[in-house]
């Protein structure tokens, strides 16, 4: 009775509460899956999932899933590939991060692992499978680094072949049933997201130009239909957005002739987003393909019709729409070879990416593969609002703004039971902050976007009461191929203003604390992050650059050749642009950094060289600044092991707290 006295005399007051209070460990354990690859028959799939913390080879039977670990490596594995005549499977992975893929085959159980390819100095770009399994297709720098050439190997005899050799950044993009005739696709050297389509016969060594155009667009997610006369492809000739088409020839009997006057490119009608992972069976009937509605990803089945003869026609009736799971991204489609099944992976902001098979006969959705997600209530994720600010020329800019959830906490006002002057107590919420603390994300490419997929990092700090606005400035993808190019060379800083602009929406109608916003990003994220802390110091209380580049003199020396005649049509080139080059680079301005940094990068990355990294933490230090900095030895563009990024991100997230709260 006396202790029932005394409680009735406490107050009971709850403190602001982080969401579960889950640690940073445990949103870095959720796990994901991608990548799946059919078995022939279709009853099994392999498929890529970092249980074991770094990306690797799994298989499990369609009808009762159950996973079984193939591979075991410390690095990630790039792609897997189940080969046609089912005598085993064929992946690739580099070493520490450095993205010269290798090529290795095993048996369907996992067992004989042997390598296909065995030089570590050179990259490999998986391209295609013959249809008997018994020949892969590729291409490699191993010629001169800075080229890529096209070739075939004979899995079996392990004999490599020269297929078509040219000065250029050449990748496999189709091969017909019988690897006589390949479509080769072509970087160009005059625009950025430019590229042509190439014909080659690898019987006589003749290549004819398909795509000849005048402005810079793109051609992708190419198949041979089965006579080998038609293709099915995606481009954004002529259009704003990458959208179904097939290049087919006029006279059908002339099966040789793919001159100019024998071929015609036509799109389907009404598609108006972007396309994407194109896929169909090897006797298709259908393809399938996503689409890409402001970053959510719209599922799509398109009907062929050949009018009786082998070669398509024309597409025709109705786009039947796949429901999906939920709002999220959809990635890494196939079509088993029965084309009976479709498999993709699918995330969304509330859920990691898992693997799931759409049945064409029963028009019903399967989960595949069902991620560890580290003890976390998935109730307690966040999905962003899409929201658009305007910039300084007027253009409106999208981005997607997560905001935590109201994690404080409420206050019991006197007794428990009765107030003290006889009413019921009452509770009311603790007073909250004036406004959120912001993290400014900016993604990559620039060629790129920033979509709904699934996030741990944006997670956690959500959980700790961070707000999160990711970016699509322009120069993203996504939104039609007059906003990519917006940012190109000269108009560079363009973008920067966009990630500016974006800090008075955050003040005005973002709810933000005006002295506690951060801007972070990685690679070309990277240097938006450098450029907004040297252009724009006044607006950020800290900032985090991930293997961003810092001159862009330097970046386009030691960046990997093969990469530098790419680079420089979307950037500037080194012997006509240097002057341009030199003034937006952030390194030249070190002076005007007033915001804390946090530095991140891999020893061994061949896009951006760490060297970056050095040259600012080397300029900040000697000038007093402060700088954090963290260089991991076994990664490369980006840090991806899950050993490293237990190891980083806890350093991330006191960083930021000290600097933000």
């Amino acid at each position: 009775m006396k202790a029932l006295r005394i409680a009735a005399l406490l107050f009971v007051i709850f403190v602001p509460a982080f969401g579960q209070n889950y640690t940073i460990q445990q949103y870095l354990n959720i796990k994901s899956a991608s990548s799946p690859s059919f078995s022939p028959d279709g009853r099994e799939m392999a498929y890529l999932t970092n249980v074991t913390g770094t990306a690797q080879v799994w298989s499990t039977v369609i009808s009762s899933p159950k996973p079984r670990q193939l591979t075991n490596y410390e690095d990630n594995i790039g792609f897997v590939k189940w080969l046609g005549d089912g005598s085993g499977i064929i992946f690739g992975k580099a070493k520490g991060g450095d993205e010269n893929t290798q090529f290795y085959w095993m048996k369907p159980d996992g067992s004989g692992v042997r390598p296909l390819t065995n030089a570590p100095t050179v990259r490999h770009n998986f391209g295609e499978v013959s249809g008997d399994g018994r020949y892969i297709f590729y291409a490699s720098n191993k010629r001169n680094r800075t080229f890529f050439d096209i070739y075939s190997m004979d899995i079996v005899s392990g004999v490599e072949k020269l297929l078509f050799q040219q000065d250029g950044s050449n990748s496999v993009a189709a091969v017909n049933s019988d690897g006589s005739i390949l479509i080769v696709s072509r970087s160009s050297v005059e625009f950025s997201l430019d590229n042509d389509l190439y014909l080659v016969d690898t019987k006589i060594g003749k290549d004819q130009l398909l795509t000849p155009h005048k402005d810079a667009t793109q051609y992708g997610g190419v198949s041979f239909l089965p006579d080998g006369k038609s293709l099915v492809l995606g481009s954004d000739e002529g259009r704003e957005f990458f959208t179904l088409a097939n290049l087919r020839l006029k006279n059908a009997a002339n099966s040789g002739d793919w001159s100019d006057g024998n071929r015609e490119l036509r799109f389907i009608d009404g598609v108006t987003n972007d396309v994407s992972n194109i896929t169909m069976a090897d006797s298709p009937s259908t393809v399938a393909f996503a689409t890409n509605r402001e970053g959510f990803s719209e599922l799509w089945l398109q009907p062929i019709e050949t009018g009786g003869k082998p070669l398509v026609t024309f597409f025709t009736g109705k786009l039947q729409k796949i429901s999906l799971p939920g709002q999220g991204v959809v990635g890494g489609m196939t079509i088993d070879r029965g084309e009976s099944k479709l498999a993709f992976s699918f995330s969304s902001p509330k859920s990691s990416g898992e693997i799931w098979v759409y049945d064409f006969e029963t028009k019903k959705l399967k989960q595949i593969t069902k991620s560890d997600q580290a003890g976390i209530d998935p109730k307690t994720f966040v999905a962003p609002e899409l929201i658009k600010y305007k910039s300084f020329d007027g253009r409106e800019i999208p981005a997607w703004y997560y905001k935590p959830k109201d994690i404080y906490g409420f206050v019991m006002m006197g007794p428990i039971g009765k107030q003290r002057d006889g009413s019921p107590s009452t509770f009311r919420p603790t007073r909250k902050p004036p406004g959120d603390p912001v993290i400014v994300s900016v993604h990559g490419g620039p060629e790129g976007q920033s979509r709904p997929g699934f996030n741990p990092l944006f997670q956690y700090y959500l959980s700790r009461g961070y707000a999160v606005l990711d970016l699509n400035v322009r120069g993203s993808t996504g939104f039609g191929k007059t906003y990519t190019h917006l940012d190109d060379v000269e108009k560079r800083e363009d973008s920067v203003k966009d990630l500016a602009y974006s800090v008075e929406w955050l003040k005005t109608k973002g709810g933000a604390d005006p002295k506690k916003i951060a801007v972070m990003g990685g690679s070309y994220g990277g240097y938006m992050t450098m450029a907004a802390i040297t252009l724009y110091p006044e607006l950020w209380a800290a900032a985090v650059n991930t293997v961003g580049i810092v001159n862009w003199e330097t970046f386009l020396q030691n960046t990997s050749g093969y990469r530098r005649r790419q680079r420089e049509v979307e950037y500037g080139r080194l012997d006509k642009d240097i002057e341009f080059l030199r003034r937006i680079s952030p390194i030249r301005k070190i002076g005007q950094i007033k915001t804390p940094l946090f530095v991140i990068h891999g020893k061994n990355d061949p896009r951006v060289p760490y060297t970056e990294a050095e040259q600012v933490v080397t300029a900040l230090k000697k000038r007093g600044a402060t700088v954090e900095y963290k260089l991991y030895n076994d990664e490369g563009h980006g840090i991806s092991k899950l050993k490293n990024r237990l190891d980083l991100y806890p350093l991330v997230a006191d960083f930021l707290d000290k600097y933000m709260k």
